[in-house]
Parts: structure tokens; sequence; C-alpha cells
């Protein structure tokens, strides 16, 4: 069964879904596809989706309140991401882009080994499902600009902002 519940953040409320095994959905509320991805969800898993909550989500509460405060940089949740083999690999060079710097579509692409499929890769990084924990919002334009961020720009600039803020690096960001 897939539990679902909402949290509370700076940034308004988010929804949080978990399985037995670990977090699978972390998206802000407000986004107009949060219904299609946990009606997604139920049909992958083939299991239902209800309110409730169990140890994966009170964990994520507790780390999410730590991220916001400042005082998490990495976070230490199972993770269950159902994607194609594309996705994965789209998703996994995310993960190790270090809390506070930032890399562009572009560099990702070269960084999976596929320079051409920029379009893919920003593609890839919009159907992530675990907003700040695959934390999509350090990949910005190659020019700089903060764009392609399904909880909107303004969300992704402030998380980098304060990513940086609790990061000691310049304001301008680096990449990674």
């Amino acid at each position: 069964m897939i539990k679902t519940t909402t949290i509370e953040t700076p940034l308004g409320e988010m929804t949080a879904a978990a399985t037995n095994e670990g977090i699978c959905l972390i998206e802000f509320s407000d986004r107009r596809t949060i219904n299609t991805e946990l009606e997604e969800l139920a049909w992958i898993f083939n299991t239902p989706v209800e309110t409730g909550s169990n140890r994966h989500l009170r964990t994520l509460k507790k780390q999410l309140k730590e991220y916001f405060k400042g005082k998490r940089k990495e976070f230490t949740l199972p993770l269950v991401t159902p994607g194609t083999d594309f996705q994965q690999s789209v998703w996994n060079i995310i993960r190790k882009i270090p809390y506070g710097t930032t890399i562009s579509y572009l560099q990702q692409a070269k960084k999976i080994k596929k320079p051409g499929a920029v379009r893919a890769v920003a593609g890839a990084n919009g159907s992530n499902r675990i907003a700040i924990l695959i934390p999509c919002h350090r990949v910005i334009g190659s020019d700089g600009s903060l764009i392609g961020y399904g909880g909107g720009i303004e969300k992704k600039r402030w998380l980098l902002d304060h990513e940086r803020k609790y990061s000691g690096k310049p304001v301008n960001g680096t990449l990674f």
C-alpha cells in the first residue's frame, strides 16, 4: 500500500508518498499533475493509495524540517523511483549534484554520455517525482538561467538561494 501525507514547508504544502520500501513521491501540492502522479504510482505498484503514515514518511518530515532550517544537506531515506533506464541514469546524476551547486542540462547530458540528448534529459528531470531529495532544482540552463522546474521558477530560485546561504558557496553558484 502507498501511504500519503502532507508536509508544511516554507514554500507551501508538499504531498509525500511512500511504500514499505521507501519514499516514492514528494511534490508541491499545488502542482497540477499531483493527482495523476499518485494514480500512476498506484498503477505501477498495483496497490491503493491512502492517507496515512509509515516510518519513511515520519523520517522524511523530520529530515525536511532539518533541510529547511539549513541543518541537513543530504537525505538518508530509501527512495523508490520507478522509471526507464534512461530516466534512472539522469536521476542518478542529479543525486550526485552537491548541495549548494548547480549543473546545466547540457553538462548533465554529457555526464551520461549523451551530449545530444539535452531535451530528453530535461524531460527525464521533469518526470522526477521526488523533489528536493532528487534535487532537480540544481539543474539550470547553460547560460545560468533558471528554467524547467515543475514546482515553478520562484520555488527553484528559493531552494537554490537557501542552499547557497547554508553551503558557504558564492551566490552566483558553482558548477559540479
